[in-house]
C-alpha cells in the first residue's frame, strides 16, 4: 500500500501536470472500488474547477470550485496515470477516467481497495475518513509531549503504534521500520516505554525518513509507480527494511554471531530492525 511518501509524489505529480483547470467529462467503468463509487459521482465532479491539491494522511484531496473534494486513496494495488489522451482500447483495471483540460487522470486498481468519492469541501474533517485522524508528521503541533501523551497507557509495541493513524497519519509499515532504526530504538519495546527524549527522537527522524522518501519519489517495492509509470528508488536507500540476516549500515559487529538485521512479525505486518544498535 503505498505510505505517505508515495502518496505525496503522486499528488505531486497530478499537481504539477494538470493543475488547476476545468474538469471536463468523469467515466466511471466499475463502481465497486473499497466503498461502493457513488452513483452521482460523475454529475458532481464533471464540469468544475480544480481550486487546490491536498494530502491528507495517505489520501489525495482535490478541491472544487463547487464546494466539494474529490478523494482519492490508492489502497493495495492502485496507481495513477496522467496522459494527453488514453490507450484505446483502455486497460483491463482502467475504473476511472477524468479528463481535464491539460489531460487524463486515470485510476488503475486490479485489486480495488482503493477508493474514489467526494465530500464537501467544509465537512472534511467531519467525515468519517478523516474524523479521527492523527497528526500530520510535518505538523509543527507534533511534538514529543503529543505522542508521550498519546503512548502514556499503550501497551502495544512502539513499532505498532507509529501505525496507529489516529496518532500520527500517514506512516506505514515500511517508514516504521526505518523510523524506529534512525531512532535506535527497538520495535519490541512498549509505547507507554518511550521516554519524552526518545519521542523527540522519533519525530526528528520521521521527518527526515518521509523527507528523503519523497526526495526519491517513494519505495517500489511490489505495485508501486509514480503517475510517469517511472518507479521511486528509496528502497535504495532503506537502511533495515527488506534486509533481513543483513549487516545494519552503522553496526559493527559479527554477522555471524548477531545474525544481522532481523525480521519478526508484529500485529500480522513485517517488521525489520537491528537488535544491536536498537534497544
Amino acid at each position: 500500500m503505498p505510505e505517505l511518501p508515495e502518496v505525496e509524489t503522486i499528488k505531486t505529480a497530478i499537481e504539477k501536470s494538470v493543475g488547476c483547470c476545468q474538469i471536463i467529462n468523469v467515466e466511471v467503468r466499475n463502481r465497486n472500488l473499497r466503498q461502493p463509487i457513488p452513483e452521482d459521482f460523475e454529475r458532481k465532479i464533471s464540469k468544475t474547477r480544480i481550486l487546490e491539491y491536498r494530502r491528507i494522511a495517505k489520501y489525495i484531496v482535490v478541491d472544487l470550485d463547487n464546494g466539494l473534494s474529490l478523494v482519492m486513496h490508492m489502497g493495495m494495488s492502485g496507481k495513477i496515470h496522467l496522459c494527453d489522451k488514453p490507450e484505446n482500447p483502455l486497460a483491463k483495471h482502467d475504473h476511472v477516467i477524468i479528463e481535464t483540460q491539460n489531460g487524463f487522470i486515470i485510476y488503475n486498481d486490479p485489486r480495488r481497495f482503493g477508493l474514489f468519492t467526494y465530500i464537501k469541501t467544509n465537512e472534511i474533517f467531519t467525515n468519517p475518513l478523516f474524523r479521527k485522524i492523527g497528526k500530520d508528521p510535518f505538523d509543527e503541533s507534533l511534538t514529543a509531549q503529543y505522542l508521550k501523551d498519546k503512548f502514556l497507557r499503550k501497551k502495544t509495541p512502539i513499532k505498532v503504534a507509529l501505525l496507529d493513524q489516529e496518532i500520527i497519519a500517514g506512516i506505514g509499515n515500511i517508514y516504521a521500520s526505518e523510523i524506529l532504526f534512525g531512532s535506535r530504538i527497538s520495535p519490541l519495546r512498549e509505547a507507554k516505554q518511550i521516554s519524552l527524549e526518545e519521542c523527540e527522537k522519533i519525530i526528528k527522524n520521521t521527518r527526515e525518513v518521509l523527507k528523503k522518501a519523497i526526495a526519491a519519489g517513494g519505495s517500489t517495492l511490489r505495485d508501486y509507480e509514480k503517475p510517469d509509470g517511472s518507479l521511486g528508488y528509496f528502497q535504495n536507500q532503506h537502511c533495515v527494511y527488506g534486509k533481513n540476516g543483513q549487516k545494519c549500515p552503522i553496526c559493527n559487529c559479527d554477522i555471524c554471531k548477531s545474525g544481522g538485521i532481523q525480521k519478526i512479525v508484529q500485529a500480522g505486518r513485517s517488521t525489520f530492525y537491528c537488535p544491536h544498535k536498537q534497544k
